[in-house]
């Protein structure tokens, strides 16, 4: 069997004396879309900050396809091939659309002559369309196509991505989601943070529910039918 895509071991993760994630262990096969939700100060973010070597685990492991990356470096772990989507999508409003788009270039690992940039513009055609606008100009919604474009350019095999539809109107919303079934399609493995439980449940072959540093339930797709369920769950204590 192949390895996983992803495995998180027990991992801990303490600002001080705080924990911040506290014994997570999970596990991403490749292709999967797999989701974190939970309320604010869960711990969802660092748990995608400790596998992109942003924040530095104290204890458990962090592997992907089978090896450990745990204490690696951010420019390691791009090299592995993950990327991640921040929260705040951090485009620079100064640069064209398609100058941002290649600043994802500077962590690609191919060279294999393709077009990185029409991957990306053929998922957001607004993108190509725009390409050379400023991005500050953007609405929300299209700057968040940016980021993911901009993520993908790297063609990377996983890509983590930080509650990429805060902020967003609900026709945006559900253009992000839609991009992301896309991406799945194209054999990309997606671990999500998302504030939007229903959507993410929905998306999701499996979403995780963190409360207080702490794995409480994991969810199945069908579970997006019963809200009440969900509801429970980031209220368990």
């Amino acid at each position: 069997m192949p390895e996983p895509a992803l495995e998180l071991e027990q991992l801990e993760v303490r600002y001080g004396t705080v924990a911040a994630v506290r014994n997570l262990t999970l596990r991403i096969e490749p292709g999967e879309i797999v989701g974190l939700i939970g309320p604010n100060g869960a711990g969802k973010s660092t748990t995608l900050h400790a596998i992109m070597g942003v924040v530095r685990a104290q204890q458990g492991d962090i592997r992907l396809h089978g090896r450990s990356v745990r204490g690696r470096s951010p420019e390691s772990i791009a090299q592995q091939g993950v990327a991640l989507v921040p929260e705040g999508r951090r485009i620079f409003g100064e640069f064209t659309v398609e100058e941002n788009l290649r600043l994802g270039l500077a962590a690609r690992r191919k060279r294999n002559g393709s077009d990185p940039l029409g991957r990306a513009y053929e998922l957001f055609p607004i993108l190509h369309e725009f390409r050379r606008r400023s991005a500050g100009v953007l609405s929300g919604g299209q700057q968040q196509q940016l980021a993911i474009g901009r993520a993908l350019v790297a063609e990377p095999e996983m890509l983590l991505l930080d509650e990429p539809s805060l902020g967003l109107a609900p026709q945006a919303v559900d253009e992000v989601f839609h991009a992301l079934a896309a991406i799945r399609e194209r054999g990309v493995t997606i671990l999500l943070v998302e504030q939007r439980a229903l959507h993410t449940v929905a998306l999701a072959d499996r979403t995780h529910v963190l409360v207080a540093a702490e794995l409480r339930m994991t969810l199945a797709p069908a579970d997006a039918r019963d809200p009440e369920k969900i509801v429970a769950a980031y209220l368990a204590s």
